[in-house]
């Protein structure tokens, strides 16, 4: 298995491969392909943060971070200069044939190491409260954040990238790109 940046001539296949992951997920809208191109047109599109995974010449996987902002609540003060240094996981997605491989794991493991050369702090999700925790993802609540919607706090989750990336960021709330609401 080969992990590569996404390239323009990869999206149909990613398209479908997005729409077959998720079909027969519950909790999903059924629309994650359709953000993913809308994402990928944002400005809040980091295209190094943007993955494949391709085995023998298909396309299995694919992930994607996207900027986001953490926003003060409350009178929180945040310091302007590191309010763009954090990024939303949505999504990871495995063909039904491959999953159960360790190619989503795999996937993540790199984005995290490209995401972390290129100096982001911490990464967001909302997601299956018992898979990202082997991953170090804790609950956001432990690091006083809060998503912008009303879902269950066990599947709200933040990863530093770097020990110490929320200290200060307490008492804030994801700003997602509007591409997240279309």
């Amino acid at each position: 298995m080969e992990i590569k940046q996404e390239s323009p001539q990869d999206f149909d296949q990613v398209f479908h491969l997005i729409k077959d992951a998720f079909e027969k997920e519950v909790y999903t809208d059924h629309q994650e392909q359709f953000l993913v191109e809308r994402l990928r047109k944002s400005k809040a599109f980091v295209p190094e943060l943007s993955l494949v995974a391709e085995q023998n010449g298909k396309i299995v996987g694919y992930i994607l971070l996207t900027k986001i902002k953490l926003v003060p609540k409350d009178g929180a003060v945040i310091i302007p200069e590191n309010v763009d240094q954090f990024l939303a996981l949505a999504p990871v997605a495995v063909h039904p044939e491959y999953q159960n491989q360790g190619i989503g794991a795999a996937l993540i493991g790199e984005v995290h190491r490209k995401a972390k050369s290129l100096n982001f702090k911490a990464v967001i999700l909302l997601g299956h409260a018992d898979y990202y925790p082997r991953f170090g993802y804790q609950l956001c609540k432990n690091f006083g954040i809060e998503l912008p919607f009303d879902v269950p706090e066990e599947n709200c989750m933040a990863l530093e990238l770097f020990p110490g990336a929320l200290a200060a960021f307490s008492r804030t709330v994801v700003q997602y790109p509007a591409e997240f609401f279309d």
